[in-house]
């Protein structure tokens, strides 16, 4: 069989249930290209592969999985990408679509390297850890709104589907899990520049309880900083506040 890899954040999903409805989910969309990230065992595998006319990769770091994977599914020859999404080139060449029951212990990373596909990912759903997947999906004002909920929301529609039980994974993991999806926005927000947007929103919420006319002084210009919107901190602005700043910034 296999061994279960705490290095690697393996929990592995087995409930039938859980799986059936994050294909189904996956399948509300159209789509040619899919990359599963993380197959593991094949949970979400065995229904990912009956699924007609679409070009399948998964990608998966463990070895021991790869040849696990091989084995039982024989048509996963030559789909299968040996190593972890955070390092390899993108799967495909065009548009895509991502699904995985991520492990958690780089799942923010994979949130990022969606960013750095986000032209030709037309839409992810992903198994996050509960209080990531909140973070993620958490709208301005409230006290888990960071960096990463204003950096994907600039990008990404985002729709915080449903909750998952311990006892749905194999090891049951210590903390519960949610199913997130991210969608293109029809229209993406207006900024100076992407490199000026993660350096103003990383900068603004790096101090999050100093207001951002402490937080992010060095960005702007003196007159600027004497606006009203700078006695506010960082958790207080939505997307579309840090996307017009960085007009504003030196």
């Amino acid at each position: 069989m296999y061994t279960l890899k705490k290095s690697l954040g393996q929990h592995f999903l087995r409930d039938e249930n859980i799986s059936k409805k994050i294909v189904a989910t996956l399948q509300q969309q159209k789509f040619d290209q899919l990359v599963e990230v993380g197959p593991g065992a094949g949970a979400l595998t065995k229904y990912l592969l009956p699924i007609e006319n679409i070009d399948f990769k998964a990608i998966e770091i463990d070895d021991e999985k790869v040849n696990f994977l091989l084995k039982t599914f024989p048509s996963l020859q030559d789909k299968i990408i040996a190593g972890s999404i955070l390092d390899i080139e993108k799967p495909f060449t065009g548009k895509f679509t991502v699904v995985g029951n991520f492990p958690y212990n780089i799942s923010t990373q994979i949130v990022f390297r969606i960013l750095d596909w986000k032209d030709d990912v037309e839409c992810m759903i992903g198994m996050f850890q509960k209080e990531v997947a909140q973070r993620i999906a958490a709208k301005h004002g409230n006290k888990i709104y960071g960096v990463t909920s204003v950096l994907v929301q600039a990008f990404f529609e985002v729709d915080y589907l449903f909750e998952v039980h311990e006892q749905s994974f194999d090891p049951p993991p210590k903390v519960k899990s949610a199913v997130v999806r991210f969608r293109p926005r029809a229209q993406r927000k207006t900024l100076k520049s992407e490199k000026d947007f993660f350096i103003l929103v990383k900068t603004a919420f790096n101090q999050r309880r100093k207001t951002l006319r402490n937080a992010v002084k060095n960005l702007f210009e003196e007159k600027v900083l004497q606006e009203e919107i700078f006695n506010k901190r960082a958790e207080q602005l939505s997307v579309d506040d840090f996307a017009a700043l960085t007009f504003k910034m030196k």
